[in-house]
């Protein structure tokens, strides 16, 4: 069957994205073996942590100026066959510097293919691109949520994580492959502004309203949101294990069932988006994870209350990502330029909260890990309000679009 123009490339979108989740997740459900492997302590070994977000960085902002230059699914695909490789060296390298430079490159390709299939999407779509939008970072869950199952069946049969790593390298072929069929989109024409959809109220712009000022704050939005998600994904692991109220492979299973509520929360958002507005869908979901997380604060004991926890997490950070991207894509237009600099504000909360999580741990306990999630979170829907405020006044939902 023939696909048309706007599909097959979606489809090769959709499968980078189950590469980045998986890419994404493995590292949590693997830092104590990893710390075993350089013989180093938890501290140490959250630096991991910082190196990836770094390479996030720099990937995501050079990435983007690449996009608006070249041929855009040459670079994704240049991207996933590093991503790959660099997974598969993962287990075998027993130096923490050695490791680092792997998770830095890692990291680079990873940012890379977040900024291509944000931006791409929006170049094939356009101003119809509020579900798909949604579809993706599903997809980024599904391989999230594949990852660590992976590593906790491979670790049942063998105690290894090696076979893991190959595994999860394999499955960053077929996206690549598909996409390298395919003729990259164009970029948006310049007069492609965003513009108020039929049932818009309409107002004078106002100078937070400008360009910059809308990039600042998306971007302000995002460290503080995937500063919370890659914390609570990467730090779940360890942070069950060291509780006491799990052991390894429950655990793992535990990181799994978060990244399979994010990602049905995400198939969730794809109908809801249609009826309802970007603000309340954000106050929504950042309202959601406080109260998760208020649970597992206040049962720390109860592995129960982790699981409910867990999942409310998960399913209420689902949509933030894609609703944040594409309300800002009501305001602005899309290049790759733009989309780096939302990607420089998530890479930067990726490096910060989990490394100052990992250097708190030891002293301060496992607690620490939820109470700064917690803080983040709170943080985030100060910045939405902030948004909101200076130009919720055209935050309205047209159809099809979040």
């Amino acid at each position: 069957m023939k696909l048309d123009r706007k599909t097959a490339p979606t489809i090769g979108y959709f499968g980078a994205f189950v590469s980045l989740g998986m890419a994404t997740a493995a590292l949590g459900p693997t830092l104590p073996a990893l710390a075993e492997n350089t013989q180093t302590q938890l501290s140490e070994i959250s630096y991991l942590f910082t190196t990836h977000a770094l390479g996030y960085l720099l990937g995501s902002f050079q990435g983007g100026r690449l996009y608006d230059r070249l041929p855009g699914h040459i670079i994704v695909i240049a991207a996933l066959v590093l991503m790959s490789a660099m997974l598969a060296l993962t287990p075998l390298i027993s130096t923490i510097w050695l490791l680092a430079a792997v998770m830095l490159l890692l990291g680079i390709a990873g940012g890379a293919v977040d900024v291509g299939g944000n931006t791409l999407l929006v170049w094939v779509h356009s101003r119809q691109v509020g579900p798909y939008m949604n579809g993706l970072h599903f997809f980024f869950g599904v391989g999230s949520f594949i990852a660590p199952l992976i590593i906790a069946q491979v670790d049942v049969a063998t105690a290894n994580i090696l076979g893991a790593y190959w595994i999860l390298a394999l499955l960053m072929t077929p996206a690549a492959i598909w996409l390298l069929r395919l003729p990259s989109p164009d970029p948006l024409p310049t007069d492609e502004a965003p513009q108020a959809a039929p049932g818009d109220a309409t107002v004078a712009p106002t100078p937070l309203q400008r360009e910059g000022t809308v990039i600042f704050l998306v971007a302000s939005l995002l460290f503080l949101y995937v500063g919370a998600e890659a914390s609570f994904g990467g730090w779940l692991f360890t942070y069950t294990v060291e509780s006491g109220l799990a052991f390894s492979a429950s655990a793992a299973y535990l990181t799994s069932a978060y990244w399979g509520a994010l990602t049905f929360g995400r198939l969730l958002a794809i109908p809801i988006a249609f009826h309802v507005r970007p603000r309340w869908i954000l106050f929504g979901d950042l309202i959601g994870c406080i109260t998760s997380l208020a649970v597992i604060l206040l049962w720390p004991h109860s592995l129960g209350a982790l699981w409910i926890g867990t999942l409310g997490v998960g399913l209420f950070m689902a949509s933030i990502f894609p609703t944040a991207i594409s309300l800002a894509e009501r305001r602005l237009r899309i290049t790759g330029r733009v989309t780096g600099w939302f990607l420089v504000g998530s890479s930067l909360g990726a490096m910060s909260l989990p490394w100052l999580i990992g250097q708190l741990f030891e002293a301060s306990g496992p607690r620490v890990t939820m109470v700064s999630i917690l803080v983040a979170i709170v943080a985030a829907l100060g910045v939405v309000a902030l948004l909101t405020a200076r130009t919720g006044t055209v935050d309205t939902t047209p159809k099809a679009v979040v």
